[in-house]
């Protein structure tokens, strides 16, 4: 052989096998597209696919049966601004800056829109924005009249679709398909008309938030782009019941998430392993063959969506702050900490009163009904109680108590857990820059109802 041909060969073998690696890394040799359809306050368990028999949602549904459903997902914060802008930055709310409700992350702070512009993608938004400043999230707006065109453009685009459904008022769908006298509430709420009329047009809503997701899947399929895209669903956080939006309860923090790319993803599995949204960035950078950034919060979960591990965190964490929400307590500080099985919240201005537009009258007439039955009925009183006056600490066993309904706090058989569980959640606020109260009032007061 002419020994001037080696280094030639081995060049070429070199070059092989780099295109080879990005094949593995994405699963396919053309980087994909990502679609991200966000929900807008629905409760995790309101679809059929997580064990709903009320709620009708069968693209969800469907989506899910073609794809993976995490059982354990969550976000780090319960409301609007902070959860979406963990989730498009990768960094938790308090380190972002974004942890207070309606609130804009530290300038100079990045998101995927940098990271996959970067990378030759075209990123569009359609719907809700809720954050700021826009240089830190300079997505291309896409109105839903574009949506066909910006999905069959010929380079790699990732279209986030954001929803205003199911957020209050619930106006839209057809609440006739739902009779109220059939529900079987959650332990958490208590069951009356008021509460049952409420859930139905909160329910009519996510059908026709289901309605806006099968629409898009339906333009990608009509794209002939179906293998082509990693298709996310996720549901935000908990609805505006009490219990769930704005707190730090599981009905709050843990989310809805389902991935379905035919190229990459198994169709019909799930996962038990406990993601966060901070680690949806880097996850997707990675499907994508994209290199990561350094500095993040969140950890790729690339080997959970390949089928080669059930596990991902040990711990994930929430962060709650009433000042700033619009008729919020003045300051009511909430941090906690969850493993597969435990809980352990800490209410770190409890003296106080929790409130917020939910306890003050947010059109729904529920709370009010809640407060009214409380004069005679121990359940409600109860319920009402809870949600308004709180523990320094709460511990559960979501094991055996997922509604966190039995405060373990004081149990001795739980002491060493709860010391763990304590010093875990400690050491994560020191390196996130939290100083729990005194963060708190860096923000400023609440603002009153327009």
């Amino acid at each position: 052989m002419n020994r001037s041909a080696i280094p030639n060969i081995r060049q070429s073998a070199i070059i092989l096998c780099l295109l080879l690696l990005a094949v593995t890394r994405t699963g396919n040799a053309k980087q994909p597209n990502v679609v991200l359809v966000i929900a807008d306050d629905q409760s995790w368990f309101d679809a059929g696919c997580y064990g709903s028999q009320i709620v009708k949602t069968p693209n969800i549904d469907k989506l899910a049966r073609e794809g993976m459903r995490f059982d354990r997902a969550f976000t780090a914060t319960a409301m609007c601004a902070p959860t979406r802008q963990q989730l498009y930055t990768g960094l938790f709310p308090v380190r972002n800056g974004a942890f207070p409700n309606h609130s804009k992350v530290k300038p100079g702070t990045k998101s995927l829109v940098h990271y996959f512009q970067d990378a030759g993608y075209s990123v569009g938004l359609c719907g809700k924005k809720h954050f700021g400043p826009t240089e830190s999230f300079p997505f291309k707006t896409v109105p839903k009249q574009q949506l066909k065109q910006f999905i069959e453009q010929s380079s790699p685009f990732v279209l986030v679709y954001a929803s205003n459904s199911p957020h209050l008022p619930w106006n839209d769908g057809d609440p006739s398909a739902y009779d109220p006298e059939s529900f079987e509430l959650p332990p958490h709420l208590h069951d009356n008309a008021e509460t049952r009329a409420a859930l139905r047009k909160y329910y009519a809503e996510i059908t026709d938030f289901d309605r806006e997701l099968g629409e898009l899947d339906g333009l990608i399929d009509a794209a002939g782009k179906v293998d082509d895209t990693i298709f996310i669903y996720t549901s935000e956080q908990g609805a505006q019941f009490p219990f769930g939006k704005w707190t730090c309860y599981e009905v709050g923090l843990h989310v809805g998430l389902v991935m379905r790319w035919p190229a990459g993803i198994e169709a019909g599995t799930a996962s038990s392993a406990m993601v966060q949204y901070v680690d949806i960035v880097p996850t997707l950078l990675d499907l994508c063959g994209i290199e990561k950034p350094k500095g993040l919060d969140g950890n790729s979960f690339v080997e959970v969506v390949q089928g080669k591990t059930d596990v991902h965190n040990q711990y994930v964490f929430g962060v709650h702050t009433t000042r700033g929400i619009i008729l919020g307590t003045e300051s009511y500080p909430v941090r906690s900490v969850r493993s597969e099985r435990y809980k352990l919240i800490r209410n770190l201005n409890h003296e106080l009163e929790f409130q917020n537009v939910l306890t003050a009258g947010d059109g729904s007439s529920y709370w009010s009904s809640w407060v009214r039955d409380a004069a005679n009925d121990d359940t409600a009183a109860e319920l009402v109680g809870r949600y308004l006056k709180r523990p320094a600490m709460e511990f559960y066993d979501l094991e055996r108590d997922p509604f966190e309904l039995n405060n373990l706090a004081e149990n001795p058989t739980y002491r060493k857990e709860i010391r763990k569980m304590d010093g875990v959640l400690k050491a994560w606020m020191k390196q996130q820059g939290d100083r729990g109260h005194e963060t708190e009032m860096t923000v400023k007061p609440h603002r009153t109802m327009q």
